[in-house]
């Protein structure tokens, strides 16, 4: 039994307005979003998804901003309906395309929205993948994390480590990457966890530093999912069933 997600399909298919699946909506878009830099801030956020309008104060707001709040909630939908499927490369090209879906990124020849970089890009200046081999070094990383019978928490991170270390995309790779992690959670009946600005720079911390000391990345995201299941406790939801490490 997975009960997480069962109920995560369950209250997306009836549009059930204040339970787990409307917390994530919110919660998962407003911190991922917000780690790369979007300046909508957690309330308005919510407004998108409870009444699709927002709510301007005297700030300038940035229409990608919008645009890809609304394009994150449509990719956990995606995440929720496809989190039992084998784990694809067209699935990880799907969640870009529809992130960037319409943004001002769209227009750019150069951006390939939904397709692998084709120019060079780094991250926390650190050289990635080059583009001419980053499907193949995408396809290699899917391949081994199929491959694995039983798939732990620490393989779960592994792959959004090496993920994020191919970054193979133009822009859009810290949220697809994340996306990724927790439909494997859910796949594996795992308890999920959402990276939030508490935890961020230990985020930041654990990726940089996962070949060297994987306790840091796993430690932040232990206490993340600590934070998910209280949560779950709220919702009485039970996840006794389900994998927490």
């Amino acid at each position: 039994m997975n009960n997480i997600l069962n109920i995560l399909k369950r209250e997306k298919e009836n549009k059930i307005k204040g339970g787990l699946y409307h917390k994530i909506q919110v919660l998962l878009t407003y911190n991922s979003n917000h780690i790369e830099g979007s300046k909508l801030t957690g309330e308005q956020t919510r407004q998108i998804f409870e009444t699709n309008t927002i709510l301007a104060d005297t700030n300038n707001i940035d229409v990608d901003d919008i645009l890809e709040t609304v394009n994150h909630f449509r990719c956990i939908d995606y995440m929720i309906d496809n989190a039992q499927a084998e784990l694809t490369s067209d699935f990880i090209k799907q969640l870009h395309r529809i992130l960037k879906t319409n943004t001002s990124q769209s227009g750019l020849e150069w951006f390939k929205v939904g397709d692998w970089k084709i120019l060079p890009n780094e991250v926390g200046g650190e050289e990635t993948v080059d583009p001419e081999q980053t499907e193949n070094e995408i396809n290699k990383l899917i391949s081994h994390y199929n491959s694995l019978k039983e798939k732990s928490f620490e393989d779960i991170l592994d792959f959004h480590v090496r993920f994020e270390k191919i970054h193979p995309f133009q822009d859009g790779n810290g949220r697809v990457g994340r996306l990724v992690m927790f439909k494997q959670c859910l796949e594996n009946n795992t308890v999920p966890f959402i990276i939030d600005e508490e935890h961020k720079l230990y985020y930041y911390r654990g990726l940089q530093q996962w070949d060297n000391i994987k306790g840091y990345l796993t430690d932040t995201c232990l206490s993340c999912q600590d934070v998910f299941k209280t949560y779950l406790d709220y919702f009485k939801i039970d996840y006794t069933d389900a994998k927490s490490e």
